[in-house]
């Protein structure tokens, strides 16, 4: 499993994090998905053999709040 923290641009409330949760949580591989309104980011649990973090964005980006892996994107 690899964590990956992304920056998520337009998230102003809870409403927008949970749309942003749900449309990441449906990809398959993805195990975990903590979403943070107030620093606008996620941080996502995958397994990367099945998913790749353009996968990740490409969804938060359908739901409407474009993510973009941060420069220090592994947090583990």
């Amino acid at each position: 499993m690899k964590t990956v923290m992304f920056e998520v641009a337009g998230m102003t409330c809870g409403g927008c994090a949970a749309r942003v949760e749900r449309a990441i949580r449906e990809i398959e591989g993805v195990s975990e998905v903590s979403v943070e309104v107030a620093r606008g980011r996620a941080v996502v649990t995958f397994d990367a053999a099945i998913v790749a973090v353009s996968r990740i964005e490409a969804a938060s980006a359908r739901a409407g709040y474009p993510a973009h892996a941060t420069p220090l994107a592994a947090v583990s």
